[in-house]
């Protein structure tokens, strides 16, 4: 199959997700209420218009065609579950763009985890290498872990992380980062309420 003809079918499929998802009234992440104000015939030209231009970008700055194929369409997902009214959009490709952006963060963050975590079991003594399934598993969380804590400044994630995964008390953890006791109480609290805030 040639690179047009596979590009023609993972447009087609996006096109079919798209509608599938329209179609769903079930699906969590989409707003039902938007119902109302989006139709389906926007949403198919505004990925027809905009979709080969965002993969191009994309694929500019992965250099993988096929990543590239992926991100563009989790972006007209994202968009399509999105409060943002699609019809309304004074510059569709700004948006799309920062979604994009996103996203492309998203993946690298996600590689680079992979890359620690993989650079780790190479560490470990054979017996102790977790199957396929686990590694995937710990992957998973590990990400959940990232997106959970993204927003928090670097020493308060450090110490709720420190805190959390290495068992460490609330003084020691004022010892490494040469701070008070109270300082430490007031960096975990914040990160509780974090955790606490975020809509998963």
């Amino acid at each position: 199959m040639g690179f047009l003809k596979k590009r023609a079918w993972t447009r087609d499929i996006t096109l079919i997700r798209i509608s599938l998802i329209w179609r769903i009234p079930s699906l969590k992440a989409f707003d039902m209420t938007q119902a109302a104000t989006l139709s389906q015939q926007t949403l198919h030209s505004l990925y027809r218009d905009h979709h080969g231009w965002l993969e191009s970008w994309l694929r500019r700055r992965m250099g993988n065609a096929w990543d590239a194929a992926d991100l563009s369409q989790d972006t007209f997902l994202r968009v399509l579950s999105s409060s943002q009214q699609i019809a309304d959009m004074q510059e569709p490709r700004a948006y799309l763009l920062t979604v994009g952006k996103r996203l492309l963060s998203n993946f690298y963050t996600r590689r680079s985890l992979e890359q620690a975590y993989l650079e780790a079991l190479a560490q470990l003594p054979e017996e102790s290498v977790p199957s396929p399934e686990q590694r995937w598993l710990l992957l998973e969380t590990l990400q959940a872990l990232d997106e959970l804590l993204d927003g928090l400044s670097a020493v308060v994630r450090r110490a709720f992380l420190w805190s959390q995964l290495e068992g460490l008390g609330y003084r020691e953890i004022a010892e490494r980062l040469s701070v008070s006791e109270r300082t430490v109480k007031r960096y975990m609290a914040q990160a509780y309420e974090h955790c606490l805030l975020v809509d998963w």
